[in-house]
């Protein structure tokens, strides 16, 4: 199954690059432009120029040389034994300071069919090829692909709790609150006891599907070039492995917002729904997410189309049974997950935006914030919005083991991890 093992991180010199708090930055992702260029101008070394390259004609090259330069600087380091680093998020959510903690180590990548590492979603090619080209110029993860596994009796956690007891190594409060901390373990007792606790599980890529695939994609281009050969370092790539039912782990939904839809009606949409759904009408949005809640509870399939100036109806599903005859070719996973159940029988049937039309996001686009569903709305951008419940952390295990993946912006988990804490320098072993 899994195999995972330690590795000599890079990680800054922080008495010659700065403060670490200086020197990281969010998933490239959700950078701005205006973000990207704050982060270099409050530090040069931010991690940043690396990970989300923009400088010179071939950006890719550039941060290849930048890399370079700043490892004969000794800028960056490596760890002079190999590791495997703990690293927790304390954070805040749903009005609660929460924390997660797992452990960072390179895991052999393996085919989605072997059924050792599985994914959840699908995944947008420009993203892949945009991470491959600065693979290829760098050979390095500077962020980690983020997995869950499976363990009952949660003996790693265990030990992961018993090594993080004292300071870390690091730590720092970022803009959003978000408190990171990195413990660096060397203990050869018990790493080889957390390699040996992977082997019989399966790993589910909760964040870092592009990544993922792209790291296929690396090692096989590395072994048709006469780079690697199998079982070499571009085998594994650097991930974070956090166990499914840490009592810290939150999954936000990722609500949906329609633009520009030629004939758009509300009482048509309404009329359409009132066949499948309760549909119970309100006038302010204070309300909204306690309803949403109780029907989340009771194990109900419900969303919130929102209007604008308040009004929206809840929409409550009859009867999961419809679902089996309008997804017949997928898992009964598949067919009862909250997303599954809007874009089939909303966005398609009604509303008229095939998967096609979702993909490119030409009538639709999403958010995971509910004030900008709700703004967007009443600003006009927007003909209406669906605000949907969170996808639970067991229906993304169980999409996943049945060889299925969910629609693009089924999840979001909260927070993003860091990059720059550890970087994986795949020819340093």
């Amino acid at each position: 199954m899994a195999e995972i093992k330690a590795f000599r991180g890079m990680r800054y010199d922080t008495g010659k690059a700065g403060s670490i708090s200086t020197l990281c930055c969010p998933p490239y992702d959700i950078i701005s432009e205006k973000e990207r260029l704050a982060f270099i101008d409050e530090n040069p070394y931010n991690v940043i120029r690396l990970e989300l390259p923009r400088e010179g004609e071939d950006v890719y090259k550039t941060a290849g040389e930048i890399l370079d330069l700043w490892r004969d600087k000794g800028i960056l380091i490596h760890e002079k034994k190999p590791a495997i680093y703990i690293y927790e998020e304390e954070f805040n959510a749903y009005n609660k300071r929460r924390s997660i903690k797992g452990m960072i180590a390179r895991v052999k990548v393996e085919a989605f069919s072997k059924g050792v590492i599985l994914p959840h979603e699908f995944t947008l090619s420009k993203a892949k090829a945009d991470r491959f080209e600065l693979m290829k110029a760098t050979n390095c993860n500077f962020s980690q692909i983020y997995a869950l596994y499976m363990d009952e009796a949660h003996t790693t956690q265990q030990t992961l709790e018993t090594c993080s007891q004292g300071d870390p190594d690091a730590q720092f409060t970022d803009s959003d609150n978000v408190t990171h901390r990195l413990w660096i373990v060397t203990d050869g007792d018990v790493i080889a006891k957390l390699t040996a606790d992977f082997a019989d599980r399966k790993l589910y890529i909760a964040d870092g599907h592009h990544r993922y695939e792209t790291a296929l994609n690396y090692r096989d281009y590395c072994r048709e070039n006469g780079i690697s050969k199998e079982g070499d370092a571009q085998d594994y790539q650097m991930m974070f492995l956090m166990d499914m039912e840490h009592p810290g782990l939150v999954v936000f939904p990722t609500h949906r917002l329609v633009r520009g839809l030629e004939g758009f009606n509300r009482d048509k949409v309404l009329d359409g729904c009132e066949q499948y759904f309760e549909i119970s009408a309100f006038d302010s949005v204070s309300n909204m997410n306690e309803q949403l809640a109780q029907a989340y509870k009771a194990g109900r399939k419900a969303f919130g189309f929102y209007c604008g100036k308040g009004e929206w109806y809840l929409l409550v599903l009859r009867d999961l049974k419809v679902m089996a005859h309008a997804l017949p070719d997928v898992s009964a996973a598949s067919q009862q997950l909250d997303v599954s159940v809007l874009h089939t029988l909303i966005l398609e049937k009604i509303l008229g935006i095939d998967k096609e039309n979702m993909a490119q996001q030409i009538n639709l686009t999403y958010t995971k914030f509910f004030e900008e569903a709700i703004m967007g709305v009443d600003k006009g951008e927007f003909q209406c919005s669906f605000i949907l419940n969170p996808t639970r952390v067991t229906e993304i295990r169980d999409v996943a083991a049945a060889g299925e993946k969910m629609p693009q912006k089924s999840t979001y988990f909260y927070p993003k991890m860091i990059t720059g804490m550890v970087m994986n320098d795949i020819d340093v072993e």
